[in-house]
């Protein structure tokens, strides 16, 4: 139906030449085509993923940022898995939903506008890609006469398939208030013998949208009310792998060779065919294998906060699917080749970080195994126990102690619920997530990071922003350009209060890239502000956080910004430490190596990178060695501009969720290390003095981190090895060269002696056993040797037990004692008396009670403890008469 003979050609044409046709003709149309953007975008902190085409072009649209080119076409990762935007639930389960998908888009920032953006749309689909033209149907904004006319005019449509709807449906909003307009969308009749307009915009899956064009033309004002915009922008948005599947004429977006490698790979390594629930498993798996793979390419490592959950609830859920399909070993592995050969020429991180996404996929895949399995017999457990009960609703207690102690996210419960006919107690889970959030958080309180936006998003539009100038001085003159105070702007800041002012020029260093804001000191004409803190909340804002120390500040006033300069210069120290400590990292470690976070601060540096084993200790030595060579050479440290497009295969290091503009500063020592960076830095390496690494462990899985000091705090440091050292010679009366032969030698006597002593304790306790032997009592016909041993702890006495029981082939023993102050006891039920009911858990337990504790163990053999050791000879008495007490039960 949609590939008529005179098509046939095109749609024989794999889904890689697809996108390229896409990318070739808005070329022609004279739009650059820029690469996507990373999956998450630092400088959009209300958005967890990258969820539209738009996203990395907010900026442009809220005019706080320029575009360097005024048409502009790509194809854009995107990631779809919570919030407004969430297509987990319905991954796999139908045909057509996705966590990851590529949305191809054109923009217009103030350059062509609808006419052209309908023509160039029509002559793709029609003329370009030959789908038939009575397949389509268009819609605009019920009020839209001009979208309506024009498509009449420039498109050969029928009249009467050129469709008007409101709101819902065509008109597009950024948010309450900002950049908005009408859009014209695309649908394409897939059904049988052709439909009617009802089914447009009706949620029928074969009657789809295929390509949305937005016209923002409008600023939606905060009372509600639109005003024109200057310039006039489009934002246009296709799913590929939508139009992929429509083109090569699939029913499934699944069935386009997009996903059909997955699927065939799939099938090979279970053995299964792709039908019914195996179908759904092979889709999901394919679908969140990509989304995994993107994601940790730009960065994202899975965890237990923000995106990295999101992640490892996705593979997860993936690892579920693949025991549905019979793995029972890591399997995602064996895949992953798919996602390198499908996406890696279009997005080359995907081929240049593929040791790091293939140990991130495996590590999480291990660890999940380690609980997975006893995590499914607890829910198989409680499902039992459900139906029992003859209910539906699977308790949100057990949802949670899966989430708590197996790892299960709450969706993974649910969808295996739900395959029972049953759901979770959504109520009670929240209510057990809200305690532990609660216990963790303590009496904090959190502010709201979209409100402030929105306040200073105000501020930039009004055209206040504040200019770095710090990197070469300290103190400057400026004007105070606007004061917050508790939430609300403010004229003047008095005595005592707490604030924010925002400058129209600064010295102050606004916390980014790791590197912590600066303090100092705001003059002003009648007062003097003390800066406790400074941040970029938003490009050009930069926002100083401290209090009035004395008098009084105005808005306006001409003011002295002052940096603590000697807190300043130990920053930068550290900051071109960590540069150093990175390019060591990539050069003895691994070239695989990736920043994961950092702290730059003046007494210390933290640095987080993907590596998944801890470094050895002497590798350590190691770094910490080439660092202090390259801090003796006194290399003068560059910095210079670039275009950002000419970083790709520049060698050049770009730090993820660094907000990088069109123009970046490069900071070059040497040339062995060469970075994007908009830090502060010292002038040569030399300045460092001393570097030294204190410490290498490991934050989360796949990612380690090094915490090293330089300068005055290496200093520092170093001192107190040396006055360790010192002291450890004069107590150990030996040089310090022979420290370390003297501890080796005391650990050795010490390993000596503790074998002397358990070699004793054995004897006393076979010579204690065979006294005991002697003891035995009948109690009810069970033999039982009952008794207290003064002066002996946990360990002794279960010593004496294991020397007791092979002695003792039938019966029970119950042993007490009262060793370093604390109440212990011991017991044992042979097998005998296990089968005729005796447990000695619970014996146990009921004996320590008498001396305040309590304790239990296997019917075989247990232990207890007691808080009133002086209550151990009134507990073994009380064992004749609880061992009826069992025996009766």
């Amino acid at each position: 139906m949609l590939c008529p003979d005179q098509t046939k050609e095109f749609c024989e044409m794999t889904a890689t030449e697809i996108r390229q046709s896409f990318l070739d003709f808005f070329a022609r149309k004279e739009h650059v085509i820029v690469p996507s953007a990373p999956v998450v975008l630092p400088t959009d902190p209300t958005l967890l993923f990258t969820n539209a085409g738009m996203n990395p072009f907010k900026d442009i649209f809220l005019g706080l940022r320029e575009s360097p080119h005024r048409r502009v076409a790509n194809t854009q990762k995107c990631i779809r898995v919570s919030g407004k935007h969430n297509d987990l639930e319905e991954v796999g389960i139908d045909t057509y939903h996705h966590t990851f998908f590529e949305m191809l888009g054109n923009w217009s920032f103030g350059d062509y506008y609808k006419r052209d953006a309908i023509a160039w749309a029509w002559e793709l689909l029609t003329d370009v890609w030959g789908l038939p033209a009575d397949r389509l149907w268009a819609t605009v904004y019920r009020t839209d006469d001009e979208a309506f006319a024009l498509w009449k005019e420039v498109t050969a449509i029928a009249p009467d398939r050129i469709l008007r709807f409101d709101e819902k449906d065509n008109f597009w909003e950024m948010g309450d208030t900002g950049p908005c307009g009408p859009c014209s969308e695309i649908h394409i009749d897939l059904t049988a013998d052709g439909c009617g307009p009802e089914l447009v915009n009706a949620g029928s899956p074969e009657v789809i949208e295929l390509w949305n064009l937005v016209f923002i033309q409008h600023n939606r004002k905060p009372d509600g009310t639109l005003e024109d915009l200057p310039l006039k922008h489009v934002d246009t948005g296709m799913g590929f792998e939508r139009v992929a599947a429509v083109l090569q004429g699939k029913k499934s977006n699944y069935d386009s060779d997009i996903f059909t490698p997955f699927i065939t790979q799939l099938q090979a390594l279970s053995g299964r065919s792709y039908a019914g629930a195996d179908a759904v498993a092979m889709r999901v798996i394919a679908d969140h294998l990509r989304a995994l793979s993107v994601a940790i390419a730009d960065g994202v490592l899975p965890s237990n906060e923000g995106r990295g959950y999101v992640l490892r609830r996705l593979l997860r859920r993936t690892v579920r699917y693949g025991r549905n399909l019979g793995f029972r070993k890591p399997f995602l592995a064996e895949c992953f080749p798919v996602v390198v050969t499908t996406l890696g020429d279009v997005f080359p991180e995907i081929k240049t970080q593929q040791a790091s996404i293939l140990r991130a996929l495996q590590a999480e895949e291990e660890s999940f195994a380690a609980t997975l399995e006893r995590g499914l017999t607890l829910f198989q457990e409680v499902v039992d126990e459900v139906k029992q009960a003859e209910s539906t609703q699977f308790p949100g207690a057990e949802a949670f102690k899966l989430y708590d102690t197996y790892g299960f996210p709450l969706d993974l419960t649910a969808l295996m619920a739900t395959e029972h006919g049953l759901q979770v107690d959504q109520a009670a889970f929240d209510a057990l997530m809200e305690e532990q959030r609660a216990r963790a958080r303590g009496d904090r309180r959190d502010g709201t990071a979209a409100e402030q936006q929105e306040s200073l998003r105000a501020l930039a539009q009004q055209g206040i922003e504040t200019v770095f100038d710090g990197y070469d001085q300290y103190e400057m003159e400026s004007t105070c350009s606007a004061i917050w105070s508790q939430g609300a702007s403010v004229e003047v800041l008095e005595e005592g209060a707490e604030g924010e002012l925002i400058l129209a020029r600064t010295p102050f260093y606004a916390e980014a890239g790791g590197q912590v804001g600066d303090q100092g000191t705001i003059h002003g004409p009648d007062g003097t502000f003390a800066v406790r803190d400074t941040q970029r909340p938003l490009p050009g804002i930069i926002v100083h956080y401290g209090h009035m120390v004395r008098g009084h500040l105005r808005v306006g006033a001409t003011v002295t910004a002052q940096v603590d300069a000697a807190r300043r210069q130990q920053i930068q120290d550290h900051h071109t430490a960590t540069h150093l400590l990175n390019a060591a990292l990539r050069e003895q470690v691994s070239d695989t190596v990736r920043q994961a976070g950092s702290l730059v601060a003046p007494d210390r540096l933290r640095f987080d990178f993907t590596h998944y084993e801890a470094v050895p200790p002497e590798t350590l030595a190691t770094l910490e060695q080439r660092v202090n060579e390259w801090i003796m050479r006194n290399t003068p440290i560059r910095t210079y501009t670039m275009a950002y497009k000419d970083v790709p295969g520049s060698g050049i290091v770009a730090v993820f969720g660094e907000k990088y503009g069109d123009e970046v500063r490069v900071v070059d020592i040497g040339g062995y290390s060469r970075e994007l960076c908009g830090g502060t830095h010292v002038t040569a390496t030399g300045e460092l003095g001393l570097f030294r690494i204190v410490g290498e462990t490991s934050v989360a899985a796949g990612v380690r981190r090094i915490e090293a000091v330089c300068g005055q705090p290496a200093h520092a440091w170093t001192q107190r090895e040396h006055t360790l050292i010192r002291e450890l010679a004069q107590r150990f009366s030996a040089p310090a060269e022979e420290l370390i032969t003297r501890v080796d030698s005391l650990i050795e006597q010490n390993k000596q002696l503790e074998r002397k002593l358990k070699a004793q304790a054995a004897s006393a306790g076979q010579a204690a056993a065979d006294e005991l032997i002697n003891q035995q009592q009948l109690i009810d016909d069970v033999p039982c040797i009952a008794t207290v041993l003064p002066g002996q702890n946990m360990a002794a006495l279960r010593q004496v037990l294991d020397g007791l029981r092979p002695k003792f082939a039938s019966g029970v023993i119950v042993l007490g004692g009262d060793g370093d102050g604390k109440a212990a006891f011991v017991a044992s039920v042979s097998a005998d008396w296990v089968e005729r009911g005796l447990h000695a858990g619970q014996l146990i337990g009921a004996i320590a009670r008498h001396a305040g504790g309590g304790g239990g163990g296997q019917p075989h053999k247990a232990q207890a403890g007691g808080k009133q050791p002086a209550q151990v000879p009134a507990a073994i008495e009380a064992v004749p008469a609880e061992l009826r007490t069992q025996l009766k039960a």
